[in-house]
């Protein structure tokens, strides 16, 4: 049966509207009126031609928007799918829980684990509650807050990325925005246990750092990573935020250029035309990548897992004056 997607991105449009038409003639045969076998075999072939075609040519800004997609995996659907037992801790022990960061204690494979990461919501009610994924310094501290926990106990801990950035509200900086990103990463630099982040979606800013400074750090296919949003980032250049997808380009913000430039340690493949389309293969392929990375970190001792943080980091932005 062909996907329901209630929204669709403009180059998504001819391969949906295809497979509806696939689905269409499926359910004239099952009448039993008229024979479509022959003639859905046809389309069926077309339509593997025309998604290998889009998504196989995507530009930079398409990308983005694929990276936005109102009904991609967030991470509630990535904890269902690969975590077990999962126990949510709330609230930064300071001011407030701030639901656009949700994490708690849980199992992967068996194994107790810390897992966290940013929330996105599926509706304006959602989303508002959520700060549509961007968090307030509250839910960086609370985000610190597990970590030092994972650090007491010794249990690795599981990030996932997926903001725009940090929320730039004025109530956000009263709090000590700045303070609380700095210390996380300044925590994050010496935990003792292993840490592994996946940018899921967007991954904006110092608002994605704050919980990616890790011993791993992976990328689904469609995702992107950058210091700035095109949209932004054209606003500075350009004095247009309607050329954003020109700054996208430029800022080199996808899996594969990201990868190229060291930033992060692995793409992971996502389902033919994104993770949208298929939620529990995207997350049976990320569990298998997790496991890997998890199982190689696992044999490290809490002095080689920051020694191995610190280089990783350390080697990024080479430069040369010749």
């Amino acid at each position: 049966m062909a996907l329901k997607i209630a929204y669709a991105l403009d180059f998504e449009r001819p391969l949906i509207e295809l497979e509806n038409k696939i689905e269409e003639l499926k359910v004239l045969s099952e009448t039993g009126a008229v024979n479509f076998t022959s003639e859905i075999s046809r389309l069926e072939k077309q339509a593997r031609k025309l998604q290998e075609k889009i998504f196989g040519t995507l530009t930079r800004w398409q990308v983005v928007q694929l990276s936005r997609h109102s009904a991609r995996p967030y991470f509630s659907d990535y904890l269902h799918y690969l975590f077990t037992d999962f126990c949510e801790l709330s609230g930064d022990r300071c001011f407030a829980d701030d639901m656009a960061i949700v994490g708690g204690l849980a199992k992967f494979e068996g194994r107790p684990v810390v897992v966290m990461g940013h929330q996105k919501g599926r509706n304006t009610k959602e989303n508002m509650a959520r700060s549509f994924g961007m968090p307030r310094p509250e839910g960086y501290r609370k985000a610190r807050r597990l970590m030092e926990l994972a650090a007491r106990f010794s249990r690795p801990i599981f990030t996932f990325i997926d903001t725009p950035g940090a929320y730039p509200g004025i109530d956000a900086e009263e709090r000590g925005q700045a303070e609380a990103i700095a210390v996380n990463l300044e925590r994050m630099a010496v935990l003792p246990v292993p840490v592994i982040s996946t940018v899921i979606g967007e991954g904006g800013s110092g608002g994605a750092l704050a919980i990616g400074l890790a011993n791993r750090v992976l990328m689904l296919e469609h995702s992107i990573y950058s210091v700035i949003s095109p949209e932004a980032c054209s606003s500075i250049l350009y004095r247009d935020a309607t050329k954003a997808s020109k700054a996208a380009e430029a800022l080199r913000l996808t899996a594969k250029d990201i990868v190229r430039l060291k930033v992060i340690d692995e793409v992971i493949e996502e389902p033919m035309g994104g993770a949208h389309r298929d939620k529990e293969k995207a997350a049976v392929l990320l569990g298998k990548a997790l496991k890997k990375h998890y199982e190689e970190l696992s044999k490290m001792t809490p002095e080689q897992l920051i020694a191995d943080r610190y280089e990783r980091f350390r080697g990024m932005g080479v430069f040369s004056l010749s």
